[in-house]
């Protein structure tokens, strides 16, 4: 199963990636409100990977979806060492959970563009550091995946 959860948290990663070159403009600007440049391009993209994007944005929840599958299989199988196999489901949960309950929502949010300018300060804020903590779980879940030799 290495290669399948290898593959997806790979394909992930580049997700993670390709979201925080919007994100970190927020990195940049201290204050309670971003600059409105700084909200449209984040707010942009954001509307354009997760309204405009249909039917092609499923992707991502499909990848997620199949990553934990792949990972759960490998459970079941008995694998890997189970710390491996233990350690790669949490690295993987919670990174998806956290998408899935809180990143994505905001991020639907802020692509529509209709609250105040610090609420969208505060999404884009907050998206971010989302992104960066999903970045290093994901990143800690190949390593621990190609550490295992499998």
């Amino acid at each position: 199963m290495t290669p399948f959860i290898t593959a997806g948290a790979g394909f992930l990663l580049a997700v993670l990636w390709f979201d925080l070159m919007h994100d970190v403009q927020v990195l940049k600007k201290p204050g309670p409100e971003l600059p409105e440049g700084v909200l449209a391009s984040i707010a942009g993209y954001y509307r354009r990977v997760t309204r405009d994007a249909r039917p092609m944005n499923r992707l991502v929840a499909v990848a997620m979806l199949a990553t934990l599958a792949a990972i759960v299989t490998e459970i079941a199988r008995d694998e890997t060492p189970g710390w491996v196999a233990w350690t790669s489901l949490a690295l993987a949960a919670v990174p998806i959970l956290l998408a899935s309950t809180r990143t994505v929502p905001n991020a639907v949010r802020l692509g529509g563009r209709d609250d105040s300018s610090e609420t969208q300060s505060r999404l884009a804020r907050s998206i971010c550091h989302d992104h960066l903590g999903c970045l290093a779980s994901i990143a800690a879940l190949l390593v621990v995946q190609l550490a295992s030799g499998r």
